[in-house]
């Protein structure tokens, strides 16, 4: 999830990672620019990851369908917004993650070493976002 408690977006993500970069636990988050969650992230010092257990399945496949430039998604979902340190996530998660950007790289096709990689892509290549771990909250 990208942007404040007033103005916030979520969506589902396949391609990420958690792990240790540069001394410091860290996400990786890909997103194509065409996703509204790119345009709130791109204005934001920070986002959440959020983790699930199996009973939102529908839910997070709702998520990664729709924009929520055209929908609302929870509205539709009956997921919550929850205010963690200004970071916007969704309360039902089983963890949140609240990540600082500490850098960014565009994929580049040049460094396609495998070709067949090339059919994941349109041209609409993603920026992967790295994001430094800065809180975790659980639920209880």
């Amino acid at each position: 999830s990208a942007g404040d408690k007033d103005k916030w977006n979520t969506m589902t993500i396949s391609w990420g990672a958690v792990g240790e970069l540069w001394g410091k636990d860290v996400v990786f988050a890909f997103i194509r620019p065409q996703r509204y969650t790119y345009e709130l992230l791109e204005k934001s010092d920070t986002f959440s990851m959020s983790f699930f257990g199996g009973e939102y399945k529908k839910e997070l496949g709702f998520c990664g369908k729709n924009s929520g430039r055209n929908v609302d998604k929870f509205a539709e979902t009956g997921f919550i917004v929850a205010d963690f340190d200004g970071t916007a996530a969704i309360e039902q998660a089983k963890i949140n993650l609240v990540c600082k950007k500490i850098a960014f790289q565009d994929i580049n096709p040049e460094g396609f070493l495998d070709e067949s990689i090339e059919n994941n892509y349109n041209g609409d290549y993603h920026r992967v976002y790295i994001g430094e771990i800065v809180k975790v909250y659980t639920a209880e």
